[in-house]
């Protein structure tokens, strides 16, 4: 997956998962929730639905909300795991260059090492070096 398809099932799947509470909402709902323009969960609605993921109905005049079809929910559970999958890829490789960098630094005698910060990047390289 490269990361422009990353991106794309990412959005794709934030939709999916505020339709699938059942909850009526609008374009302008979703775009507020799922943090994209407004012009762009149009585009994105009308391909799902072409696809069958998802239905329209009309409420008050000139409005509609929208609704997670069965064939949407089994494209929500698709596109999680293709991203879970995705993001374990990415941790082991971060894994696997933590672990060859403090070999490295091993080998040239460095015995200390200092993390600065304390995101989720440094959880995993505090806890590669445990292991090594």
């Amino acid at each position: 997956m490269n990361k422009g398809e990353g991106v794309e099932d990412y959005r794709v799947l934030k939709l999916l998962d505020e339709l699938s509470n059942g909850e009526p909402l609008t374009q302008r709902q979703l775009s507020r929730r799922v943090g994209i323009a407004l012009g762009l969960v149009n585009s994105y609605l009308k391909n799902l639905i072409k696809k069958g993921y998802v239905t329209v109905k009309n409420i008050p005049p000139r409005r509609y909300a929208y609704y997670l079809t069965p064939k949407g929910f089994a494209e929500k559970s698709r596109l999680a795991l293709r991203l879970l999958q995705h993001y374990t890829e990415i941790y082991s490789h971060a894994r696997q260059t933590l672990k060859a960098l403090f070999k490295q630094l091993e080998e040239e005698g460095k015995r200390r090492i200092v993390f600065a910060g304390s995101d989720e990047v440094a959880e995993i390289a505090y806890l590669t070096l445990q292991e090594t």
